[in-house]
């Protein structure tokens, strides 16, 4: 559809620019996709909408759009629709707004009812209509699509890798890689010790569950590295702290 299409109903309403980048990497690396992505504020202004009543909802940068409900900005977006206060939904491509089809032909839906239209950079939509509610779909599976590919592509670089012996994976606290490829334990007395602490522990009891909880009445504390990967700590361990290094 093209901009003489709108409505004076929808261009009351909200006109909303849904920003999303995949990680905190690339928030921090890659500025240009942002500043694009921001300037389709002046998009919606070029579309007739008031500069007061264009809203920015960037609340899921450094989230993946195929982590469905742990994006509160998306989520928002959906309800605000659905309560009929969105007049267009704009985003760089449909990728950003979701790599999932059941979330992207979910606020399909409900675009539909609420007549609120959806815009990227190649041109506008209105989902009640059966060739734009096509190309969307068309472009929502593609969006899924290619989130598989790429996926695929990881998984089997990460097994070429292996195959060459090179897949260094990081280590759960008490190992390190040496110079040489190997395995080694931290040559730290007290870190082997509760180490092997863990091990014996499972040994006897043979649950994850039973070990984790029987350290935990025992007071014991163990090594576990810092969020930097550099550098450990000593704490009372998590079931999932206890896992790695049973399970690696």
């Amino acid at each position: 559809m093209n901009r003489e299409q709108i409505a004076a109903e929808q261009r009351s309403r909200l006109a909303v620019i849904y920003i999303r980048q995949s990680s905190s990497y690339q928030v921090s690396h890659n500025v240009e996709s942002g500043l694009r992505q921001r300037s389709f504020v002046d998009r919606a202004i070029e579309l007739g909408w008031a500069r007061d009543r264009v809203l920015v909802v960037d609340e899921d940068l450094g989230e993946s759009a195929s982590r469905t409900g742990k994006r509160s900005g998306f989520e928002q977006v959906v309800a605000m629709t659905a309560l009929g206060e969105i007049g267009v939904i704009l985003a760089i491509e449909v990728s950003r707004l979701a790599r999932a089809n059941r979330d992207w032909y979910h606020l399909l839906d409900i675009c539909s009812i609420t007549g609120t239209l959806i815009g990227d950079e190649e041109g506008l939509y209105n989902p009640k209509e059966y060739n734009d509610r096509l190309l969307l779909g068309l472009k929502g599976t593609m969006s899924e699509a290619e989130l598989h590919i790429i996926k695929q592509r990881l998984v089997e670089a990460m097994r070429q890798k292996a195959k060459r012996g090179e897949l260094r994976r990081r280590l759960p606290a008490g190992y390190f890689w040496d110079e040489a490829g190997r395995i080694q334990k931290d040559p730290d007395e007290q870190v082997c010790s509760a180490i092997d602490l863990v091990f014996n522990r499972f040994a006897v009891l043979e649950t994850i569950n039973q070990t984790h909880l029987s350290l935990c009445e025992d007071g014991v504390r163990i090594p576990v590295r810092v969020a930097n990967g550099k550098g450990l700590e000593w704490k009372q361990p998590s079931s999932g702290q206890i896992q790695r290094p049973l399970c690696q």
